[in-house]
């Protein structure tokens, strides 16, 4: 990433990752069909670009998040992998390539994201409307989820995301208010909160991320699921953050899944309707289940059932 070379830059090793965030290597089939049509149709993938550690069991289901908007961000987040810089022009193809690789694909449930695209006029929000509506097009009965950037809280830009009608939009939240200058830089803890409700108040299922490790409490985490559920987020994810290179933001804790399963427990107490949490959980891990309403809490209730509580 450039630009953050002498922020973050550790001159002390890195924390050995615990026997509970070691994940397998990518093999089979599925992996390389997914690998051989993102390399054909010159994708970008945010599975490749954010490093994730999930991208051996996604991409070996038969499963990927596409990155639309190139693979340059014009923001530089202290957490993130992806590239920071000037990005090259819109591509207006690229929507239709997009849809092409899911039809490929044969996908009943796709996930979209994007890079932030801060210099452009619309925040890159009609190439957006462009990919959902061809996405629909061409395989009418794949559901969506679209991960999108805050558009800086424009609401006629967030207007084109909700008029293209995805069945789930998530806006991750990423940290907790007090570290957000920090981790996110450009972004605004409460400009966050407010895309989302505007989102949710248009019709939207919506969700929302946060990463763990990076030296919040326990309390500001569930302050933060608080505030998320009064925006009307329907889905969380909570999962570990991992350093991706010794530029960024160094890991403060790995957080014990015992601790993860707390969360689970207290998101639903608060109402939530599908709560994402673990070591390994990441906004787009097992999406195609956050799709449908009830689902979440009926698995929790099962699973309570089950252990006797």
């Amino acid at each position: 990433m450039s630009g953050c070379a002498t922020t973050y830059q550790q001159s002390e090793p890195r924390q050995k990752k615990p026997d509970w965030l070691r994940v397998k290597l990518p093999i089979g089939e599925s992996y390389k069909n997914v690998r051989n049509l993102v390399d054909t149709h010159k994708l970008h993938t945010i599975c490749e670009s954010g490093n994730c550690p999930n991208m051996g069991e996604c991409w070996g289901a038969g499963t990927a998040t596409f990155m639309i908007l190139g693979n340059i961000c014009t923001r530089s987040c202290g957490f993130c992998a992806v590239a920071t810089g000037r990005p090259e022009a819109v591509d207006w193809d690229e929507p239709q390539r997009v849809a092409e690789a899911i039809y490929l694909m044969k996908v009943k449930h796709a996930v979209i994201t994007s890079v932030d695209r801060d210099e452009l006029k619309d925040g890159g929000s009609t190439i957006w409307y462009n990919t959902i509506k061809a996405v629909k097009a061409l395989t009418p009965d794949t559901t969506l989820e679209t991960l999108v950037p805050d558009f800086k809280g424009e609401k006629e830009n967030i207007q084109r995301i909700i008029e293209a009608a995805p069945e789930v939009v998530s806006h991750n939240i990423e940290t907790v208010e007090r570290m957000t200058r920090q981790v996110r830089i450009q972004a605004r803890y409460h400009r966050s909160m407010e895309v989302l409700k505007y989102l949710k108040e248009n019709g939207m299922r919506t969700k929302s991320g946060i990463m763990l490790g990076l030296g919040e409490t326990k309390e500001e985490v569930l302050q933060t699921m608080r505030d998320l559920h009064s925006s009307g987020v329907d889905v969380i994810t909570i999962g570990q953050y991992l350093q991706p290179t010794p530029k960024h933001l160094r890991v403060a804790r790995f957080v014990h899944p015992d601790e993860f399963a707390e969360y689970t427990e207290a998101g639903y107490d608060m109402g939530f309707d599908y709560v994402e949490s673990g070591p390994l959980v990441r906004s787009s891990y097992h999406s195609e289940r956050h799709v449908f309403e009830g689902i979440g809490r009926l698995e929790w209730e099962k699973k309570k059932v089950i252990n006797g509580q």
